[in-house]
């Protein structure tokens, strides 16, 4: 076989030939390397919103929790007053029952009564009322029992006697009533 002999130019054209498919296997591999980089970006601009969104959402969270507890703490805020001043209605109302008992109406009582009333409005006004315990069904929610008594006037398991007014701030309790329940009569 005869070899065969190229001419000078054929040889730049042999020759640029390769040069072109070697630019172009550059710029291919330039184009697949600015293309996963992009694609690495788009990837890390999208944790970077999901972080974003995550945090704007805790932050919101947040904000609706600490708002509800501000509430919850302006709501409850005196309950430490009132649970201080309960001992002193309490006095008030031994005082009173101790000299209906004696037989006394003067106006000393009807004053202590007045002072009585005007420290349960008072504290009304302020969203603590007294727990209505006397003849309801025993709920240890409410209720803290001292005693039990058997009655045949009453169904076992119910109030008979309210030894300390309980009562209620809102919704919740301030202090319980202090009470005797009923047991089955033998």
């Amino acid at each position: 076989m005869a070899e065969k002999s190229v001419s000078p130019e054929e040889n730049k054209n042999v020759t640029g030939s390769e040069n072109g498919a070697n630019e172009a296997t550059a710029v291919l591999n330039d184009l697949e390397a600015l293309r996963t980089r992009a694609e690495a970006a788009e990837q890390k601009r999208d944790e970077y919103l999901d972080l974003v969104k995550r945090t704007q959402a805790d932050f919101e969270n947040y904000q609706k929790r600490a708002q509800r507890d501000a509430v919850q703490e302006r709501k409850y805020a005196h309950a430490s007053l009132a649970a201080d001043l309960l001992p002193a209605l309490d006095n008030l109302e031994r005082a009173t029952a101790a000299a209906k008992q004696a037989g006394d109406e003067g106006a000393l009582v009807q004053g202590v009564l007045m002072v009585q009333s005007q420290l349960l409005e008072i504290l009304k006004r302020h969203g603590i009322t007294p727990i209505d315990a006397q003849g309801k069904p025993f709920d240890p929610n409410l209720h803290q029992a001292v005693n039990q008594m058997p009655s045949a006037a009453f169904p076992p398991g119910t109030v008979i006697k309210v030894l300390e007014q309980g009562f209620m701030i809102h919704d919740r309790v301030l202090r319980p009533a202090r009470v005797t329940v009923s047991t089955a009569a033998t």
